[in-house]
């Protein structure tokens, strides 16, 4: 008689425990119950955890960031204790609130931790319970759920049918057209994934129009992470169609006054990155080689007074920002080369590379800037054609400091 009284106070201590660790003014306590969300639900059992445990972790999703994170982390791998893949939809609640918090690390463990249990939803579940959750964060008042949203269209797009793909796409087209950068930003950066699994016809009607936008955006960030995108894209159609949809809008970013979108490659990752998909790219539409014409970003100037600031300031504006350590850029740059050369030989591709003759002056020292540089630019002074002259001029302007001042007494004075 005694332990059928108890059984039902058994019964809810599992439960019971979590909620007052939970409400524990001890961090590391609570970060520890949420840890043991899996012992817990294994003692409630997976109706119970369904019916009590998600909800209440649902409701209660305010919390030090340590502890959120773990437990979008948790959710990643619940299904099993929910009951399977038939039951996996209970865990898109608390799921889905993680993908809206402010702080980043922990939206980001929610979305990857959604993009783990949307390949466990069944095709009508997913229509029923996915879809309507990615369309409620992409349509979302906050920026932090837009941003999540963003990576979440890949996913589910395959496999659903061919009505709910429009309004996934539509969704997708007004997050690249955001007002807040970081949604924009966002949205390039997952441009390319979702470019994999459209369909042809979409990727030249949808998707091409939204990487112009992007790669077009006022904001470096968001050109920077469009053009990334473009190898996804150009890689998924055939050279015809790369040279009309997608070569002028990456022509025009070559000539981006922003530094940054032309200079990807501090990392030895980004090189390693950038030298795969240029090698892919020749392979794929039978190029011989490739010529990379390089320009530095420009070296910072000081600032002398409160007009030149002002000066900097109009000129940052215009040119985009200046560059904070030239010297160390020239030498990822030269490693560059040397990794993209080996990388190019084994294959017999060609390597071309166009600089600036001041920029080779300072690489090659004055010895070789005097024999070999100097006269091909003196050649040019006499050119009858007045911008010519002109270029000439600002060329020697920048690489006499380079000179031995005997070179420029015997051969730029007169």
């Amino acid at each position: 008689m005694a332990s059928s009284d108890s059984a039902p106070d058994d019964s809810l201590y599992p439960i019971a425990v979590l909620i007052d660790e939970l409400k524990n003014e001890d961090v590391q306590l609570r970060l520890n119950s949420i840890k043991k969300l899996s012992t817990i639900a294994l003692a409630l059992g997976q109706e119970r955890t369904r019916g009590e445990l998600i909800p209440f972790l649902t409701e209660t999703i305010y919390d030090e960031d340590e502890v959120l994170l773990a437990l979008a982390e948790q959710l990643g791998t619940f299904t099993p204790n929910v009951g399977g893949p038939e039951y996996v939809h209970c865990l898109l609640p608390p799921l889905e609130s993680l993908a809206t918090v402010e702080e980043t690390v922990v939206r980001d463990k929610a979305v990857e931790s959604l993009r783990l249990i949307s390949a466990q939803h069944s095709p009508h579940d997913l229509e029923a319970h996915f879809v309507p959750l990615v369309q409620r964060l992409a349509s979302g008042d906050w920026f932090t759920s837009r941003t999540s949203a963003c990576g979440l269209f890949s996913v589910c797009y395959p496999r659903v049918t061919a009505g709910v793909k429009a309004e996934l796409r539509s969704h997708f087209r007004n997050l690249c057209q955001d007002d807040t950068p970081m949604v924009r930003r966002a949205a390039a950066g997952k441009l390319g994934e979702l470019a994999k699994v459209v369909e042809v016809d979409y990727l030249k009607t949808d998707i091409i129009p939204m990487f112009v936008n992007l790669a077009q955006d006022e904001q470096d960030s968001v050109r920077l992470l469009a053009v990334e995108a473009c190898v996804s894209i150009a890689s998924l159609l055939s050279q015809s169609d790369v040279e009309q949809l997608v070569m002028p809008t990456l022509r025009q970013c070559s000539g981006d006054t922003s530094w940054r979108v032309r200079y990807m490659l501090d990392k030895p990752k980004d090189r390693q990155k950038f030298i795969e998909t240029t090698v892919q790219f020749l392979k794929q539409y039978g190029f011989t080689g490739v010529d990379l014409a390089w320009e530095f970003p420009v070296v910072k100037e000081k600032k002398e007074s409160t007009l030149g600031s002002l000066w900097s300031g109009i000129k940052h504006t215009i040119t985009g920002p200046k560059d904070e350590n030239p010297t160390l850029h020239k030498d990822h740059f030269t490693l560059l080369i040397r990794e993209m050369k080996a990388a190019l030989r084994p294959d017999k591709y060609l390597l071309g590379l166009s600089v600036l003759p001041h920029v080779l002056a300072e690489a090659c020292g004055p010895t070789v800037t005097a024999n070999f540089l100097l006269p091909t630019v003196l050649n040019m002074a006499g050119d009858n054609v007045a911008n010519v002259r002109f270029n000439v001029a600002k060329t020697l302007q920048k690489i006499g400091p380079i000179l031995e001042t005997n070179v420029i007494q015997s051969q730029v004075k007169p």
